[in-house]
């Protein structure tokens, strides 16, 4: 089949009076080629007009693309099933050609926004190397439409209250806000509904109402309606975290806040061919932002906790300490970006500074660590009531129990019971003479020592083997073990 450059060819030599033969050889076809496109007299290609191999089974197809909910995976797998022997590409082609795949999305076209008309705000996950460690961050921006200025930051976790946060502090360096937010469909500033039907949480429309801004959802899929802050994502991942190095992420986010500072001073393209400074446009923008409130409160987040008998409250696996009179009563956690305060009823307890959620790290106020010293100690365990009677009972057996105490510490209870049986179980003198015996050699065996009483007792209340038929228990000094 000849392409439409060489029938073009082959049409204009032909009217400047060439032969078939002399075009066929200057464009490098047959003859009977040239005259087949002479005789349609056409540039364009003809279309191949034959039956397509699953033309028969439109019908089908079509019943199979409802039922299957437009999976052609599964719409494959019913044909083959049913005898129809085609390939999958085969079968994703036919279904374009029909109006049966997925509808081409039309282009976005451009968005033109006027002087503090809309702003942009959206996360994305960055794998950045903290602290020599590689962890996995939200990256939060703001970005004005207009002016095109942008403020980000990172987070460990996203949350509404991390969201009230940073757009808390980006509209604090913006100095003013738009008239309306554009955001994705995400739960965490929307609580149900989607786009248009979109009905944003409690907490988060009461941020919008304090700057003078509503929360507009774009409809799911319509990712190019926030194009404005997508684009910034990978501009920082590619420009803001190579080459820099990160000691936690309070200071990335130092860094990105004069990293940001330098791009919104700093020449752009913008509008595809346009270069422009982000900060020049904004001189422009800034008069017609919602001015701030007078007054910005903390942005905090409230919680119910109970002290613990250590004197701590548990926030995010991390531990804050509480008054030690306060153990058991109930708190109120008040807990910023920065601080976690205590409070009980409106009285304020202490203030501590927050540690990042998830260390499993205690925080001890100076006020409180003689009491979390004292209580961290451990307190020596009461003595078990065996251990009175063998004192009383001889010198040598106290200094037995001593002897079990300092070889195996706390866990000395049981071996102290083991000797109390056999003190009780026996006569007295030759227990004492077996411990002090089994204390000159160093001998904590209990077992051995029960042993060596059986053999002083021996014939006296039974009749025992008394040699030949065991091994001999008594400690040899040369022999001990220790």
């Amino acid at each position: 089949m000849l392409d439409r450059d060489t029938r073009v060819a082959i049409l204009r030599l032909h009217r400047q009076g060439h032969g078939k033969r002399t075009i066929a050889k200057a464009v490098g076809v047959s003859r009977k080629s040239v005259h087949k496109v002479l005789r349609s007299g056409e540039a364009d290609v003809p279309a191949l007009e034959r039956e397509e191999q699953l033309t028969p089974h439109l019908e089908r197809i079509r019943e199979l693309h409802a039922s299957c909910r437009g999976n052609l995976v599964r719409v494959h797998e019913e044909l083959e099933a049913e005898g129809v022997r085609v390939g999958y590409s085969t079968l994703t082609a036919f279904c374009r050609r029909h109006g049966l795949a997925h509808k081409a999305k039309p282009p976005a076209g451009r968005y033109e926004f006027d002087p503090g008309e809309e702003m942009q705000h959206d996360t994305s996950p960055h794998s950045v190397e903290v602290g020599g460690v590689r962890r996995l961050l939200q990256c939060a921006s703001l970005v004005l439409c207009y002016s095109r200025i942008l403020f980000a930051q990172c987070y460990t976790r996203w949350s509404r209250f991390e969201c009230r946060v940073f757009l808390t502090a980006a509209l604090r360096y913006f100095g003013g806000a738009a008239g309306r937010c554009i955001v994705d469909n995400s739960s965490v500033v929307i609580a149900h509904g989607t786009g248009a039907d979109a009905v944003p949480a409690a907490e988060m429309a009461a941020l919008g109402e304090r700057f003078g801004f509503k929360f507009v959802a774009h409809e799911p899929g319509d990712a190019d309606r926030s194009a404005r802050v997508e684009t910034n994502f990978g501009f920082i991942e590619n420009n803001f975290y190579p080459g820099r190095h990160f000691a936690d992420v309070a200071d990335l986010n130092a860094q990105m806040l004069t990293w940001c500072d330098g791009v919104n001073r700093s020449s752009r393209r913008l509008w595809g061919q346009i270069r422009a400074v982000p900060m020049e446009l904004f001189g422009a923008e800034r008069a017609v932002l919602r001015p701030l409130p007078l007054h910005v409160p903390e942005v905090y987040e409230p919680h119910s906790r109970r002290v613990d008998v250590e004197g701590y409250v548990s926030l995010h696996t991390n531990r804050y300490s509480a008054p030690p009179e306060l153990v058991g009563r109930q708190l109120e956690v008040r807990e910023s970006i920065e601080q976690v305060r205590l409070f009980d009823g409106r009285r304020l307890l202490v203030e501590h500074p927050r540690l990042e959620p998830g260390l499993e790290k205690r925080q001890t106020h100076p006020d409180h660590q003689d009491e979390a010293r004292r209580r961290l100690r451990r307190r020596p365990a009461p003595p078990p009531p065996e251990e009175a009677p063998l004192r009383a009972a001889a010198p040598e057996l106290g200094a037995f129990v001593d002897a079990l105490k300092k070889r195996y510490g706390g866990h000395a209870t049981k071996r102290i019971k083991r000797l109390h049986r056999i003190w009780r179980d026996y006569p007295t003198e030759p227990v004492v003479d077996a411990a002090a015996t089994a204390l000159a050699h160093g001998l904590l065996d209990l077992a051995r020592l029960e042993r060596m009483v059986l053999r002083r007792i021996g014939g006296d209340f039974f009749r025992l083997p008394l040699a030949g038929d065991g091994e001999d228990d008594d400690p040899d000094p040369e022999n001990s073990d220790g």
